[in-house]
């Protein structure tokens, strides 16, 4: 009798236990006992699609720059009311968060103690967004101010045009650019894998939302007109130009890749999305650029506080390039391809191209 009773007892837990783990998977049932899909982000508030990285993404080049953060109390992240993400179209999606900073390296968007212009940790301010927003998507652009300080080099490249005696600044990028982008992979990689476990603590599963990780599109190339190779535009070198186009874009794309793949994040290249655009390509003609051209503003130079900030939205994407860069991501948001990459099309726009 006691052995009956123990195996009846046994078994009644064993059908509870089945009967929770089925609701933990299934979420709900109907009437009729047919286990519904899951509907979408929990949590409460709108569908939103959350923008994080660095100025590629913010909106550095583009104006129209939120006060708080275009040089109050020192932040100058400049998000912009014309970055991609304000335009990019997600169905369902109503609302919009920018949480990119102008400058921010890996460590910044990761969880943890990096700042960047005093703001703290970027996985941690969208911790603080899912409360009242339901995260339907969420693209990131980061990895360029880490070990390749990209902005450096820029500056490195302009010296080098300065002093034409000096060797060209691609001569010493060559033997170690290779080296910096490997070194730069696995901090993007923790970066995106905080961004995913801070959705997870907050009950989100991979199906809730679509992540995706995109590179950085080349600002300058090396077919503008010889006068504008200059303070009037842009003072590079075109061996210089060419190589930053080429080798130095396509090497860091490469990283980015291999780090959506290891981070398991969707792939959007945009190596090549500025192709004909690029700053100065346009001559006397700027309004088919997307891109800035050496920017600098004299009122700045004024202030104490913002003089050393003068030329920082320099050769980055403008509203126009934006725009551009927003079309794109909307396509690959309605697809599910694993990767794809922005190129220009007959109709002058981007386009997602699968597999790019």
């Amino acid at each position: 009798m006691r052995r009956f009773r123990w195996w009846w007892g046994a078994l009644v837990l064993v059908c509870v236990a089945l009967l929770v783990g089925s609701f933990v998977f299934f979420g709900s049932e109907s009437k009729n006992g047919t286990p519904q899909p899951r509907q979408g982000p929990p949590g409460r508030g709108p569908l939103t699609v959350v923008a994080m990285g660095d100025s590629t993404v913010s909106g550095e080049g583009a104006g129209a720059y939120t006060p708080d953060t275009d040089g109050r109390n020192g932040d100058w992240c400049h998000r912009s009311a014309n970055a991609f993400v304000q335009k990019v179209r997600v169905p369902g999606v109503s609302a919009r968060v920018n949480l990119a900073c102008s400058g921010a390296p890996s460590g910044q968007v990761a969880l943890g103690d990096g700042k960047q212009w005093g703001e703290r940790s970027q996985a941690a301010q969208l911790a603080d967004v899912i409360k009242d927003h339901r995260v339907s998507a969420v693209v990131i652009a980061v990895g360029a101010n880490d070990d390749p300080q990209f902005s450096a080099q820029v500056t490195a490249c302009f010296r080098a045009w300065l002093d034409q005696g000096a060797p060209a600044c691609n001569a010493a990028l060559r033997s170690t650019w290779q080296s910096k982008v490997d070194a730069m992979v696995p901090k993007v990689v923790n970066a995106v894998g905080d961004v995913k476990k801070v959705l997870a603590q907050a009950g989100y599963v991979p199906a809730d939302y679509q992540l995706v990780l995109q590179s950085y599109a080349t600002p300058v190339g090396p077919g503008i007109p010889a006068d504008l190779q200059s303070l009037n535009g842009c003072p590079f070198r075109t061996d210089d130009l060419k190589w930053i186009s080429t080798t130095g874009i396509a090497t860091l794309s490469a990283g980015i890749r291999q780090a959506a793949v290891q981070s398991g994040a969707r792939f959007l290249d945009l190596a090549r999305a500025g192709e004909q655009h690029e700053a100065c390509s346009g001559g006397a003609d700027q309004a088919a650029e997307w891109f800035t051209r050496l920017t600098l503003h004299l009122t700045d130079l004024t202030q104490v506080d913002r003089a050393q900030h003068a030329v920082q939205e320099s050769f980055h994407p403008n509203a126009a390039g934006h725009a551009a860069i927003a079309g794109c991501l909307s396509e690959f948001f309605a697809t599910r391809d694993g990767s794809a990459s922005c190129r220009g099309g007959q109709d002058g726009n981007l386009h997602a191209i699968p597999g790019g």
